[in-house]
């Protein structure tokens, strides 16, 4: 078994996470960005981490999970919102939906701080989007402790 790690990161966060997962595999691997991953392998497993735009994953992801086929899927998400809000959940279920013959063996989500410039761009809208309220939680995220959560949940899973 081998495992695929992709991911979309605008400001970072989420390729931190990609990191933490690719040192805790002792696995074969490979960690690739999302514009230069290919489609997994029948023998390897889907790492895909992705940050959320419009409460959904950005639309590189979105692409990405129509291509991914029966593949064994991980998602981990990134976000200003609250780890267990509405939007957080509802935008990982918006994800499952991209890859409807993917295999989920799990899922991490966990805030990530959002680029000042973003901040002040959405707070202007009307309304303003659901996470707002949280993005001031998210600052210094992911962190030591998120990157724990997300090695206890790789270590969980059954790889094998």
């Amino acid at each position: 078994m081998k495992a695929l790690i992709v991911y979309s990161s605008q400001s970072g966060n989420t390729r931190k996470l990609a990191q933490s997962i690719y040192e805790s595999l002792s696995m074969e691997k490979n960690m690739l960005p999302i514009e230069e991953a290919p489609k997994p392998g029948e023998d390897e497993v889907l790492f895909l981490g992705f940050w959320l735009q419009g409460g959904k994953p950005d639309p590189k992801t979105a692409e990405y999970l129509a291509k991914v086929g029966k593949a064994r899927l991980f998602l981990f998400a990134t976000h200003g919102a609250a780890a267990n809000s509405k939007h957080a959940h509802d935008a990982l279920a918006h994800a499952k939906s991209l890859a409807p013959s993917a295999s989920f063996i799990g899922q991490f989500s966990c805030q990530g701080e959002v680029n000042p410039k973003v901040l002040e761009k959405v707070s202007k809208k009307s309304p303003p989007p659901p996470w707002i309220q949280d993005a001031d939680g998210a600052v210094g995220h992911p962190d030591a402790q998120d990157e724990a959560d997300l090695r206890a949940a790789i270590e969980a899973l059954p790889l094998d």
